[in-house]
């Protein structure tokens, strides 16, 4: 029979599937140091972020005929050296789209009414509400705001229909596309509107924006807003990135926040995870959450089930 290791884990669904299919699914997880010598008995491997599938492992592993990605980000498996090996390669770029985006605006609107604050000061025994009250009045509403959208993948798209849904004028950055048609959704609606999102250079895009998202692949370590673009971005702006740490510079970011320059900032990712930077952790204006981009029941199920049709088509039923 057909083994597969799923060793960052496979939605039960997506398991089913497989299996259902004839094959085989390991999830007990093996670890790095041990998958040279586990992993040739595998005809494919399913990862998340977790595993890394780097050339010296390939070589070992001479049975392999697929690895799958569970997510978008391919910066843990050497794909280009997989390719050229025979083994194919895939990913699930559209099941997760959705769950990112929804976690950017979660963090956009928390930081716009200062909830991560209050969340756990209200809890403080010696928290004074009327005090609280008044410390967090000035909230803003993003209605009528600026979003822009680095990226206008899939997942930038979602994110841009979501901040349209919320009357946000949106814009965009792509050096690849000039514009972006996004379909709105709206529940009950047989014929759906489309909204054209334009692709502006990077420096115009920070200088317009009110609230700005990141959604592209990793940069090769290098960042989309390093020092240089903070300089662009526009006064009290409040930067996102579900990403991809690194994206932002996170120095450039602390200087950006204690200058005003950046009023907030939302972070999903970080640069050194698991360990990210103590003082983004306790930065009063940053909002913060440990990766879990698309770590939603509904994405995993979606993942799952990608990855098996596609593993089910190389392998072959």
């Amino acid at each position: 029979m057909t083994r597969i290791l799923a060793n960052d884990g496979i939605h039960p669904t997506g398991q089913a599937k497989l299996e259902a299919a004839g094959y085989e699914v390991v999830t007990t997880k093996v670890a790095q140091e041990d998958l040279p010598a586990e992993l040739p008995h595998y005809a494919a491997i399913c990862v998340r972020s977790a595993t890394k599938v780097r050339q010296d492992l390939i070589d070992q592993c001479p049975n392999l005929k697929a690895i799958g990605r569970g997510g978008v980000g391919l910066d843990n498996i050497d794909v280009d050296y997989a390719r050229s090996k025979g083994i194919q390669v895939v990913n699930t770029p559209a099941a997760s789209s959705r769950a990112v985006a929804e976690l950017a605006f979660a963090h956009a609107l928390s930081l716009t009414r200062f909830l991560h604050r209050a969340n756990k000061e209200m809890r403080s025994e010696e928290a004074d509400f009327k005090k609280l009250k008044k410390a967090y009045a000035g909230g803003v509403q993003l209605q009528g705001r600026t979003l822009g959208v680095i990226g206008l993948g899939r997942i930038g798209r979602e994110a841009a229909r979501i901040g349209l849904g919320l009357g946000m004028r949106v814009i965009g950055a792509d050096p690849f596309v000039d514009h972006a048609d996004v379909q709105l959704n709206i529940q009950g609606l047989d014929q759906q509107p489309s909204v054209r999102v334009a692709s502006l250079p990077l420096k115009d895009l920070l200088a317009q924006a009110d609230v700005v998202t990141l959604h592209v692949p990793s940069q090769d370590g290098k960042p989309v807003i390093g020092a240089d673009e903070m300089k662009s971005v526009k006064q009290g702006a409040i930067l996102i990135n579900t990403a991809r740490g690194g994206l932002i510079d996170e120095q450039a970011l602390l200087d950006a926040l204690a200058s005003g320059q950046v009023a907030a900032a939302g972070l999903d990712v970080f640069t050194n995870e698991p360990t990210p930077d103590a003082r983004l952790l306790s930065h009063e204006r940053i909002s913060i959450s440990p990766h879990i981009g698309a770590a939603t029941g509904e994405a995993q199920e979606l993942i799952g089930l990608e990855l098996a049709d596609q593993l089910i088509d190389i392998l072959g039923s």
